[in-house]
């Protein structure tokens, strides 16, 4: 599709002659990167322990509470809990293949909760060596809210 501007209004033949097509593609590009790097100049992590009990709990089983939780606070994304390994009941997890990559945070490696004979794949992540500017989360592990109930001082947390 393309963007046709000219100095004519309307349907006027003088208009019409004085024309010039911009390929929107290429428009739509260069406004692409202007943002992207709008959004990362304006991205900010906050990481800060946290004085709350966070209990995580799996169809009836719990897998992790702690007092000890860590909460992070990334542009455009909703807070996570970050828990110790020592509160989280890591022999219902296995380790799985997959792996992301955040800019911000580094290399996330992934564990499937074992709950009631019923695997639930990838539903906890940690960084384990995050880049520099999240050290704070090193380690700590992660679970997806929608995937998990999720309970802040007795406050169940929307998914």
């Amino acid at each position: 599709m393309a963007d046709v501007r000219g100095a004519g209004q309307g349907g006027d033949r003088q208009g019409a002659e004085r024309r010039e097509v911009v390929a929107a593609p290429r428009r739509n590009h260069r406004a692409r990167r202007a943002v992207a790097a709008v959004m990362a100049a304006g991205h900010q992590i906050t990481i800060t322990p946290s004085q709350l009990h966070v209990e995580v709990t799996l169809d009836g089983e719990k897998l992790a509470a702690s007092d000890r939780a860590v909460l992070l606070a990334e542009t455009g994304y909703p807070a996570r809990y970050y828990l110790p390994r020592e509160d989280v009941r890591t022999e219902l997890l296995r380790p799985t293949s997959h792996h992301t990559t955040c800019p911000f945070k580094g290399e996330a490696s992934y564990w499937s909760a074992e709950v009631g004979g019923q695997a639930h794949e990838n539903v906890v992540w940690s960084y384990e060596t995050p880049i520099p500017q999240a050290e704070g989360i090193t380690g700590l592990m992660c679970f997806y809210p929608d995937r998990v109930e999720l309970t802040v001082d007795g406050e169940r947390q929307p998914a």
